[in-house]
């Protein structure tokens, strides 16, 4: 049977915000029974955009996160909430809004975070995959429909589709260890959970420091090289793709002007400053 479920672009996210003030407009005050109780217009939003930025210097990325409700198939929430949620044959979770009335626990078993609370209504709610707008016949919900630089597809597929669909993709779900089987895939989520070492290649030319592209740099573990990239226009290089918290790193950088390495241990993304390779000579520059 083909169910809902909902593609994350990561790296076309800008914050915008149009998805979760769409979503706002849809829910706030307005009631959908047997799908959703309004929300209040003071309330958390169901969808919110979690940002990281990482690097320094002029290497600075940032990365914008948009996190809902993953309308689990083994959804932690279900096995608290009882009666209160029910599971879609679509894939679509929905949280009864009489049913849950003064269950604050619920807003507590999704390891997410993605259960908001309705304190005016003693109420937990979610992001509802807009089913009430899917049930009408939408073919898209309205964080896809707001979305400028297309972020989000919902696609409907059976579950063997999507599984191979994710594999040819490259599409991961949150924190998989967790075995809850979301239904909200994340392509370029490397951009949010990976790191990056960065540096500038430079050389004194003269009185004048300038940018030295085309150096070769060489990415170490120990005696291992994990990565190998040319400095670009501007003298800059990045590995990326890194593990947090990796251990000890070396970066050794070959130019035809000279020879230059720094070491670091990763944590977070770290760009490491100016490698200054060894001045040439000027005459020798200039003929």
């Amino acid at each position: 049977m083909k169910k809902w479920n909902l593609i994350v672009r990561v790296g076309r996210c800008e914050n915008c915000q149009n998805c979760v003030i769409a979503s706002r407009d849809e829910h706030v005050g307005n009631d959908f029974p047997g799908y959703a109780a309004p929300a209040t217009i003071g309330a958390e939003t169901p969808i919110r955009i979690l940002r990281r930025v990482q690097g320094g210097s002029h290497m600075i990325e940032t990365t914008y996160l948009p996190v809902m409700c993953n309308h689990c198939d083994d959804a932690p929430c279900m096995k608290v909430g009882g009666s209160a949620i029910r599971k879609r044959a679509d894939g679509i979770v929905i949280i009864d809004p009489d049913k849950a009335r003064g269950r604050k626990d619920i807003v507590k078993a999704c390891p997410y975070k993605a259960i908001v609370w309705n304190d005016e209504l003693q109420l937990p709610q979610i992001w509802i995959f807009d089913a009430h707008l899917l049930d009408q016949g939408w073919r898209h919900p309205r964080c896809q429909q707001s979305c400028p630089t297309e972020v989000f597809e919902a696609v409907q597929l059976d579950d063997e589709s999507m599984s191979e669909r994710a594999q040819s993709e490259g599409l991961r779900v949150l924190r998989p260890n967790l075995g809850t089987k979301p239904r909200v895939w994340y392509s370029g989520l490397e951009l949010w959970d990976t790191c990056f070492i960065g540096g500038s290649v430079s050389a004194r030319v003269g009185d004048v420091v300038e940018c030295v592209p085309g150096a070769k740099a060489a990415l170490y573990a120990g005696d291992r090289i994990v990565a190998e990239t040319v400095s670009d226009v501007f003298g800059d290089f990045r590995f990326s793709g890194l593990e947090k918290n990796s251990g000890v790193y070396r970066v050794e950088v070959r130019h035809a002007y000279g020879e230059a390495s720094r070491q670091c241990e990763l944590g977070e993304s770290v760009h490491l400053g100016e490698l200054v390779v060894a001045a040439p000579d000027l005459a020798s520059v200039c003929s």
